[in-house]
């Protein structure tokens, strides 16, 4: 009851820094970075372990540059998320800008239904957001639920606040077969870390062996619903683009870990191309495959 009361507020505190004009915010931001890299050193040890294992090719000052300006990324992620909250449509729309989404658009129109993937890179949030703008058919986002049932509850208001639908990623088959006659785009964030117990396949990503998740894969093959990525660019502080590239039109006639392994070499062009902006704190590789 204590730690509810705490939650509470904490998100009224959240809400009330929502308030403020995302400049301010940014500026907030900038000023967190420095406790948060050189004070708490908030995980900085797996950030600099998943790097290096990452970029074996890079000399340790090329690593430490890229860390630095992932805590940048990291504290400015923080409070556009936490601005999330109060975002208007028409600042949604001016801060991200999605490009090829006509192609989407052409399933829609016959009344079919597309998959989507990503991976936790530039502001995801931001970015899932302002797509429940700019597609006429409804986005059901998959995600994991979080512990805390005040915060699911503040995340799930301001998530949902344009039309987009999240989904538990237990649920995700129960709610395609519910909206199948309806024109859907089921998103995932591929780029999570399976339980142990059941990791059914890994492969080499940033240059290690790394344990994936197989839903977007399976999702495919049984409703062969193309698949669509979605490789996003961060242009400056507070501004995304989002590319709509297809990455797979005919799952079905796949072989077995074909598009899962397309999903992992689009995300490393994607980090490769600017590593700073992916989420190095998450401990992708925490156990052994």
């Amino acid at each position: 009851m204590i730690l509810k009361g705490f939650s509470y507020i904490g998100i009224f505190f959240l809400y009330i820094l929502s308030l403020f004009p995302l400049p301010v915010l940014l500026f907030f931001a900038r000023l967190l970075y420095y406790p948060l890299y050189y004070i708490v050193q908030y995980r900085r040890k797996v950030v600099r372990e998943n790097l290096l294992n990452s970029f074996p090719e890079k000399s340790l000052d090329e690593i430490i540059n890229i860390e630095k300006r992932f805590y940048k990324y990291l504290a400015d992620l923080i409070f556009e998320i936490i601005k999330l909250t109060n975002i208007s449509e028409k600042e949604l729309r001016k801060r991200v800008k999605f490009n090829g989404l006509g192609q989407v658009e052409t399933y829609f129109n016959k009344g079919e239904s597309v998959l989507a993937c990503t991976g936790h890179y530039g502001n995801w949030e931001l970015c899932m957001l302002a797509l429940g703008l700019n597609i006429s058919g409804t986005a059901h986002v998959i995600y994991k639920p979080l512990a805390s049932e005040v915060f699911e509850c503040w995340f799930q208001k301001w998530r949902t606040q344009y039309g987009n639908e999240f989904v538990p990623m237990r649920q995700t088959l129960r709610k395609v077969i519910a909206t199948k006659n309806q024109p859907t785009m089921f998103c995932f964030a591929s780029d999570q870390t399976p339980v142990r117990e059941e990791t059914q396949y890994t492969l080499q990503f940033l240059n290690q062996p790394t344990a994936v998740l197989l839903g977007l894969e399976k999702i495919a093959l049984q409703t062969n619903r193309p698949i669509f990525y979605f490789d996003v660019i961060k242009v400056k502080r507070g501004y995304y683009e989002v590319d709509c590239l297809p990455l797979c039109l005919d799952p079905k006639a796949t072989k077995d870990h074909e598009i899962t392994d397309l999903l992992f070499e689009y995300l490393t062009h994607t980090i490769q191309r600017e590593p700073a902006f992916w989420l190095w704190s998450h401990r992708r590789w925490k156990f052994i495959v």
